[in-house]
């Protein structure tokens, strides 16, 4: 609900404007001078001031001066008698929206004050996305900087104009299912559905006919007909999150679907035509469910049409401060609290923590400390102890993580013995991706695979 405050000396012009605002469904606050107003802007976040410029004793235009320092993003409107429109006027130079002459009436005042908070609103939507060079579009905007992000970024632009099957790849809490949305918002096919199914919450008994639907009677239980998510996003697009959990029968299925482009429900015996981009997510390394033979290679080469992976945190700080104001910022307004911005220290404290819950756990930090805290500056002392004691600090030499060459080996097997531990350490740091960490190294994959092999890795 949006906060507005009313300054004015006269009680009855304040009761006045709080009834009429108050019935608009909106959050009417009431100052009579210039220092309560101060007090009211300092401890709340308000949306939208409306200013008398004569407050008596005081000069209207100090007392706009004064709230634009502390919040240099309120959006003030001023009132003023008609002898007064000169000054008026200078208010604006100041930094006001606008001004109304009294006597005002109701429906000009309801106006006025709409079209301010929705100024206010796109305002605040911009700086969010400022924040992010890149950012993509989607319920929840995709904020980062980093080129590892723009890599992301430039991928899903490019792949949006055409049809052709994603696979997405990249650890827990690192959004992939937000890309796939970006995916689908920057599509013609963005008018149509996007369907999002987690295929490892679905017992396999029933993904099918969650996927494909069933007619009436093919199983107990089955009362009535149901389309699929694959009919619900005819002519959009499907997520299947988690694809490398899909069992073994079901995949099979799934392939058919794709070199078909039809399904068939469950129970039934005529096939029905489909039109919809598949877009599938893991953070599974699914050549190595391949070799447990866990996973179709067929199946995989379906939906590696076009592979997206999107990095951990870790490895695109960059994004940190950006992702941190964006939600600080977003859970601030929705907790009524004052948060403004990050200091360095808690930004520099972040940007060393391992994340390894990634974009969701960063999220929730945030949200935590919006609930327990109210601003206007978050601080290194509002962290967890796991981020403010470095526990995701790089390891030092000789410390936890760092390669230990064991005493008595010559130097080819030193050699090994190092070249054993930097792989080992690549394959946890990729969350055991195995083209990530080959990217990471700078190796070919198949040199990777060799090299595992031969270290039985």
């Amino acid at each position: 609900m949006e906060k507005i405050l009313i300054i004015d000396d006269e009680s009855f012009i304040c009761e006045n404007v709080q009834r009429i605002l108050s019935s608009e469904g909106f959050d009417v606050l009431a100052a009579s001078s210039g220092q309560q107003a101060r007090d009211v802007v300092s401890a709340e976040e308000i949306d939208l001031a409306l200013l008398d410029l004569n407050l008596g004793t005081e000069d209207g235009i100090d007392v706009l001066k004064s709230l634009k320092e502390i919040d240099p993003e309120l959006l003030v409107i001023i009132i003023t008698g008609y002898g007064s429109v000169e000054t008026a006027v200078e208010s604006l130079k100041l930094g006001a929206f606008h001004y109304m002459k009294k006597p005002f009436k109701a429906d000009a005042l309801r106006l006025i004050v709409k079209l301010a908070l929705k100024t206010q609103t796109l305002k605040r939507e911009v700086r969010k996305l400022r924040r992010g060079d890149g950012s993509l579009p989607g319920s929840s905007p995709i904020i980062g900087k980093s080129e590892a992000f723009n890599e992301v970024v430039a991928q899903v632009r490019e792949i949006a104009r055409m049809s052709s099957t994603v696979l997405i790849t990249g650890e827990s809490g690192t959004g992939k299912e937000l890309v796939a949305r970006a995916i689908h918002d920057l599509s013609d096919r963005k008018d149509a559905s996007f369907v999002a199914i987690n295929c490892a919450s679905i017992p396999a008994t029933l993904l099918e006919s969650e996927l494909f639907g069933h007619e009436k009677g093919s199983f107990t239980g089955a009362g009535a007909r149901k389309k699929g998510l694959f009919e619900e996003a005819h002519h959009g697009t499907i997520f299947l999150d988690e694809i490398g959990e899909m069992d073994m029968a079901m995949q099979a299925k799934l392939l058919r679907v794709l070199q078909e482009k039809s399904i068939r429900r469950v129970g039934a015996v005529k096939d029905i035509d489909i039109d919809v981009r598949v877009v599938a997510a893991t953070n599974r390394d699914l050549m190595q469910r391949i070799a447990e033979k866990s996973f179709r290679e067929d199946l995989f080469y379906r939906l590696n049409v076009f592979p997206i992976h999107i990095p951990p945190l870790r490895e695109r700080t960059a994004d940190i401060a950006a992702l941190a104001s964006y939600f600080l910022d977003d859970f601030s307004r929705s907790f009524g609290r004052q948060f403004r911005d990050v200091s360095p220290e808690a930004q520099r404290l972040m940007a060393q923590y391992a994340w390894p819950g990634n974009v969701r756990e960063l999220r929730n930090v945030i949200e935590r400390i919006c609930i327990m805290r109210s601003g206007p500056t978050l601080l290194p002392e509002h962290l967890p102890l796991e981020i403010r004691s470095g526990s995701g600090d790089a390891p030092a030499p000789g410390g936890a993580g760092a390669i230990a060459v064991p005493d008595g080996l010559g130097l080819e097997e030193a050699i090994c013995s190092i070249e054993k531990s930097l792989i080992e350490q690549a394959l946890q740091k990729s969350g055991g991706n195995v083209l990530q960490t080959a990217a990471n190294l700078k190796i070919p994959r198949g040199t990777l695979r060799y090299k595992m092999d031969k270290y039985g890795l």
